[in-house]
């Protein structure tokens, strides 16, 4: 049998990195305050670490799939130069309003509000759901969350290791 695990649900823009608006390029890349920290923390504690984030950019014909996976990889190299890493990165190109119609979606069911991205995580690894949490930045991410049965901490700023230290001493 798997050992469950807790899991990490970090949104990426606004949480993992500083958010101008369609972050898609790594030289536009900016991380929050305390946010590499954070994931080392909770590598570090024994928990699942994922990104869930709306990509609507995608959708609206800013940037390609291919800019989103790029930089996913970047931030990953990133990472690892403090022994830190996300296990998956989940992204939503799809948006009701999307210029390009492959990403066009009434309710799409992976775009937070939805919880599809948590729930393919949820489907996919040994995640103990009753120990994880969903940290955002917009009410859409919490939201998110709930209507996943997770549990959610709303992130205003700040330096993220410090806002989650709480969590990673009562793992």
């Amino acid at each position: 049998m798997t050992t469950l695990r807790p899991a990490l649900f970090l949104d990426r823009d606004g949480v993992l990195n500083e958010d101008p608006g369609y972050v898609h390029r790594w030289e536009d890349f900016r991380w929050i305050p305390g946010a590499r920290e954070a994931v080392a923390a909770f590598n570090r504690a024994g928990w699942w670490v994922f990104v869930v984030t709306n990509q609507s950019g995608v959708g609206r014909g800013y940037y390609a799939e291919n800019d989103v996976i790029a930089l996913h990889a970047r931030m990953s190299e990133s990472l690892a130069e403090i022994d830190a890493r996300i296990d998956a990165y989940y992204y939503c190109p799809h948006h009701p309003d999307a210029r390009v119609e492959a990403y066009r979606h009434p309710d799409p069911p992976d775009r937070k509000p939805n919880p599809g991205m948590i729930l393919r995580a949820l489907g996919e690894w040994p995640v103990d759901l009753a120990r994880s949490i969903m940290v955002g930045d917009k009410e859409s991410d919490l939201e998110a969350a709930r209507r996943a049965g997770l549990r959610s901490l709303h992130f205003t700023g700040g330096d993220l290791a410090q806002f989650l230290e709480a969590e990673v001493l009562a793992a």
